[in-house]
C-alpha cells in the first residue's frame, strides 16, 4: 500500500462517527434518487411497448348510429391528420347476470378478428369469438374463466354467451367483443345502435393534438356524432398512476439527501482539516505535495460515500421492483428492474457531488505553508466569540449552562453547519407529518366516514373493486328492506339530527370503458363527508357531481352534461361540481335519487346514514336502533375506523423510512459538529474539571451549546417543511389524477407547528448526547495532557 493509502485508511478509520455520517446520508440520496428516477421512466414502459405493439387507438369514439352511416363513418379515416383507422364496430352497453347474480355492466364490441389497423388486440387466452353465442373479455383482475355463461335475462330473446377467450387491448377499448352479427341481440329494443371508430394520429404526443384529432374526425361527420370519446393519454396517465404517485415525494427526498450529503461532507472534511493543521503540517513535512493533501482528505470522504452509494444502489433496487412488478403484470411483460443507466447515473451524481464538495473543503488543506500548519494550534482565533462569552456571563443562569451558550459564537461556521443540519431534519419531519396527515385526509375523503351510525352498509363504504364480476350492488346479498320502514325507524327514535339514504346501481358513460358506479341519495348528503374540489354539491334532480378522474376520463368539466347508460335506459345529467373520491379509478357519479326514477324505478335505498344530535350517546343509540330494526332483518353500526389502502400503507412505510434516515442523518451531523469540537476543546475540559466542574455539568454545557443552533434550525425549519409539503402534496395529487382541496393540504395547526420547531432542539440535543458523556468520562489529567 502507498504511503497516500496509509494516510487515507488511517484518516477514514480515527474518524468513524464522521465516516458514518458520510456513507448514511449518500445511501440515503441514492436510495431516494434511484426509487424516483426508476419509477418516472418506468411506470409507462409496460404501456408504451403493448401500446406501440399492437398499434394502440389514439382516439376510441362512440357514435350515435342514428346520426351517420357506416359510409360517413370510414370516410371519416381519410380525415386530414388521420394516420390509420379501424370501424365502424358496433357498440352495446350491457348488463349481464351469471345465473342469479348481477355482474358490472360492460362496453361490448363486434369485431370480426382480434387484428386490424388499429388496436391489433392480443388474445391471451382460449379463442376469438367467431359465432353467434361467444363472448372474449377484456383480459384483467376478476373476468369470469372460461366456459362461464353470462345472461340477459332483460334483452328480447334473453340471449346468452359462453365465455370463450380474453383478449388484452393496451388502449383498453372495450369490456368484451362479440361476433358483430351478435351486436343486434344485445341491443334494447327500440334503442338506437352506437359504433365505436379506433383512430392514429400522425402527431398524439400531447392532449392539444389529440383533441386537434378529435376536432378534425368530428368536423368530418354530421353534426352530433361523436356521443363520447377517450384519448390514449388518459389510459396512458391511469396505467402509470400508481407507480407516478411515488415520484414527486421520493424526488423531495432525494434532493434533500442530496442537499444533506453537500453540508455533512463539506462540514466533515472542513472539521478535519480545522483539527488536523498539525498532521497537515507533518504530512507536507514529510513531502507529501498540496495536490496529495487535497487528493487524502477526498479520498477520506470519497469511500465511505462509495460505500453508501454501493448500499444505497442495493436498496433502490430492491424497493423500485415491488412497486413496479403489478403494472408489468398488467400488460403480460416480464417483470420490470431498474435500468442500468437509472443506477449509473444516480451512483455518478453522487459520487460527483461528493466529490467537489470534499475538493472545495480540502482546498485549504492543500494551499496551507508547512511552517504554518505547524504552528498554528486547535484553540479558536484569540477574542472570537469573548462578547457572547461576557454576556452570557450576566445571564442568571448557572456558569455551565452560560459557556455552553456562548459557545456556538466562538465557531461560527461550525455553528452554522449544525444549524443547517437541524434545519433540513426539521424540514423532512415537518414534511412527513404534513404528508401523512394529507394522506389521511385523502383516506377519510374516500371512504365518507363523517356519520355516527350506519343502517345496512357493513363493509360496503369503500365498495366493491370495479369490474370484477359478483361486485355489483346486489350480488350475493338478500333483498333490501322496505327504505320508508328503516326510515320511520329511524325518526321514531329521539337522538338523530338529520340522515340521508343511498343506493347504488351500475351504469357506462360514452367514450369511456368499463364501469361507472352511481350513487344516488335520499335526502341532504352534503354533510357525508364528501370533499368538494370546486363547483358544488348537487341541490337539484338531473345534477351530478364527479371525482376528477371521471371528468378526465369522459374529457368534460363541470357545467357539461354527461349521459349515462343504465339498464339500457339513458340518463343525462349536468355535472356541477367536483368531488375528491379516488376509488374506482374516479369513475363514480353522485346524484339525487330521483335522477334515477325514470331509468330504475325500483332502485331502493340500501343504506342509511346518520348523525345523531349533540350529547347523544352514540352506543346506546345504536343500541335501542337495533331493537327497532330487529324485525327488518337489518342493524345499525357505529362508526367504523377508516382501512388504509394499500398505496397508502407503502407510501406511509417508504414516509416513515426516509424520515428516519433523513433524521438520523441530521443528528450525526450534529454529532459530527461536536465531536470535532469536544477533540478540539479537549484541554479547556481538563482545565473545566481542574478547576471544579463536574460530569454533569460538563454534560449541561456540551448539550447546552446545540441547544441554540437546534432552536435556529427548528424556527427555520419547520417553515421550509411546510412550503416542500404545498409543492409535493399538489404534485402528488396530479400523478393520481387528482386534484386536491385545501383542506388537504393545508394541514399543518399551530401547536403542532410549534412542537416541530421545537423537534429541532430535540435533534441537536440527542446528536450531541454521545459526545457529551464522552467529554463527561474523560479524566482531567487525560485532558490536560493532550495536545
Amino acid at each position: 500500500m502507498s504511503a497516500l493509502g496509509r494516510v487515507v485508511r488511517s484518516g477514514v478509520g480515527r474518524r468513524r462517527v464522521q465516516t458514518l455520517v458520510i456513507g448514511l446520508a449518500t445511501l440515503m440520496a441514492v436510495t431516494a434518487s434511484v426509487l424516483a428516477g426508476s419509477l418516472l421512466v418506468a411506470s409507462s414502459g409496460p404501456f408504451d411497448d403493448a401500446f406501440a405493439r399492437q398499434r394502440g387507438a389514439h382516439l376510441n369514439a362512440q357514435l350515435d348510429a342514428g346520426r351517420a352511416t357506416v359510409a360517413q363513418l370510414s370516410a371519416s379515416g381519410e380525415t386530414a391528420g388521420v394516420s390509420a383507422a379501424s370501424g365502424p364496430f358496433g357498440t352495446v352497453s350491457v348488463a349481464p347476470r351469471h345465473g342469479a347474480m348481477p355482474l358490472p355492466p360492460l362496453t361490448v364490441v363486434g369485431r370480426d378478428t382480434p387484428e386490424g389497423p388499429v388496436d391489433e388486440l392480443t388474445l391471451t387466452t382460449g379463442s376469438w369469438a367467431e359465432r353467434p353465442g361467444e363472448i372474449v373479455l377484456s383480459a384483467g383482475g376478476g373476468q369470469a374463466p372460461l366456459g362461464t355463461r353470462l345472461d340477459f335475462p332483460e334483452l328480447p330473446g334473453a340471449p346468452s354467451l359462453e365465455v370463450v377467450g380474453t383478449a388484452r387491448s393496451a388502449g383498453r377499448t372495450a369490456d368484451a367483443w362479440v361476433a358483430p352479427s351478435q351486436i343486434a341481440s344485445l341491443t334494447p329494443s327500440g334503442k338506437v345502435g352506437a359504433y365505436q371508430m379506433l383512430y392514429r394520429f400522425d402527431a398524439a404526443a400531447t392532449t392539444a393534438d389529440v383533441r386537434k384529432g378529435r376536432a378534425a374526425v368530428a368536423a368530418s361527420m354530421p353534426a352530433g356524432a361523436v356521443t363520447g370519446a377517450q384519448s390514449w393519454l388518459t389510459v396512458r396517465e391511469v396505467a402509470a398512476r400508481d407507480t407516478a404517485l411515488f415520484v414527486p415525494f421520493l424526488v423531495a427526498f432525494g434532493v434533500l439527501g442530496l442537499v444533506m450529503s453537500v453540508l455533512v461532507v463539506g462540514n466533515v472534511v472542513a472539521g478535519s482539516v480545522g483539527t488536523g493543521l498539525r498532521r497537515i503540517g507533518i504530512l507536507k513535512a514529510v513531502g507529501c505535495t498540496p495536490s496529495q493533501v487535497v487528493r487524502a482528505y477526498m479520498a477520506q470522504a470519497l469511500v465511505p460515500a462509495a460505500a453508501g452509494a454501493g448500499l444505497g444502489l442495493l436498496a433502490g433496487n430492491l424497493l423500485a421492483v415491488p412497486l413496479l412488478s403489478e403494472t408489468a403484470d398488467a400488460y403480460g411483460t416480464s417483470g420490470l428492474s431498474v435500468a442500468p443507466w437509472i443506477d449509473a447515473v444516480v451512483a455518478a451524481g453522487a459520487l460527483g457531488v461528493v466529490t467537489v464538495t470534499a475538493w472545495v473543503s480540502a482546498w485549504r488543506a492543500g494551499r496551507l505553508r508547512t511552517v504554518d500548519a505547524l504552528a498554528v494550534g486547535r484553540v479558536p482565533a484569540a477574542g472570537r466569540g469573548r462578547w457572547a462569552a461576557r454576556r452570557a456571563a450576566r445571564l442568571p443562569l448557572p456558569r455551565a449552562v452560560g459557556l455552553g451558550l456562548a459557545r456556538p459564537f466562538a465557531r461560527p461556521a461550525r455553528a452554522g453547519a449544525m444549524v443547517a443540519a437541524v434545519l433540513f431534519g426539521a424540514m423532512t419531519v415537518t414534511f412527513a407529518v404534513g404528508l401523512s396527515s394529507s394522506l389521511n385526509e385523502v383516506l377519510s375523503a374516500r371512504n365518507h366516514d363523517v356519520a355516527d351510525v350506519t343502517v345496512g352498509v357493513s363493509g360496503q363504504r369503500q365498495g366493491p373493486p370495479g369490474g370484477a364480476p359478483g361486485a355489483g350492488p346486489d350480488g350475493g346479498r338478500p333483498p333490501a328492506p322496505d327504505p320508508a320502514a328503516v326510515a320511520a325507524a329511524i325518526e321514531a327514535l329521539p337522538g338523530a339530527e338529520k340522515y340521508y339514504g343511498s343506493a347504488t346501481a351500475e351504469a357506462t358513460v360514452a367514450g369511456a370503458n368499463g364501469s361507472t358506479r352511481i350513487t344516488a341519495f335520499s335526502g341532504d348528503a352534503s354533510w357525508g363527508g364528501y370533499r368538494m374540489v370546486s363547483g358544488r354539491w348537487f341541490e337539484a334532480p338531473a345534477e351530478a357531481v364527479v371525482p376528477t378522474q371521471f371528468l378526465a376520463a369522459t374529457g368534460t368539466a363541470v357545467g357539461d352534461e354527461v349521459t349515462l347508460h343504465v339498464r339500457g335506459s339513458a340518463v343525462t345529467v349536468r355535472v356541477v361540481g367536483e368531488v375528491l373520491d379516488p376509488r374506482m379509478d374516479g369513475m363514480l357519479v353522485y346524484t339525487d335519487a330521483a335522477t334515477l326514477k325514470p331509468a330504475v324505478p325500483d332502485l331502493p335505498a340500501t343504506g342509511h346514514h346518520i348523525a345523531v344530535s349533540s350529547g347523544t350517546d352514540v352506543g346506546g343509540y345504536v343500541k335501542e336502533l337495533n331493537s327497532a330494526l330487529e324485525p327488518l332483518g337489518v342493524t345499525a353500526q357505529g362508526r367504523e375506523a377508516a382501512d388504509g389502502g394499500e398505496v397508502i400503507l407503502v407510501l406511509n412505510a417508504l414516509t416513515a423510512i426516509l424520515t428516519l434516515m433523513l433524521v438520523a442523518v441530521a443528528g450525526l451531523g450534529v454529532l459530527g459538529g461536536v465531536v470535532l469540537d469536544t477533540v478540539e476543546r479537549v484541554r479547556d475540559l481538563g482545565v473545566y474539571k481542574a478547576l471544579g466542574m463536574t460530569p454533569r455539568q460538563i454534560v449541561a454545557m456540551v448539550l447546552t451549546s446545540v441547544a441554540l443552533p437546534g432552536l435556529a434550525g427548528g424556527a427555520l425549519g419547520v417553515p421550509a417543511g411546510v412550503a416542500l409539503h404545498a409543492m409535493v402534496m399538489p404534485a402528488m395529487g396530479h400523478s393520481a389524477g387528482l386534484r386536491l382541496p385545501d383542506s388537504v393540504i393545508a394541514v399543518h395547526g399551530t401547536p403542532e407547528l410549534l412542537a416541530l420547531g421545537l423537534g429541532g432542539v430535540l435533534i441537536a440535543v440527542l446528536g450531541a448526547l454521545p459526545p457529551a458523556g464522552w467529554a463527561a468520562r474523560t479524566r482531567t489529567v487525560t485532558a490536560l495532557r493532550t495536545e
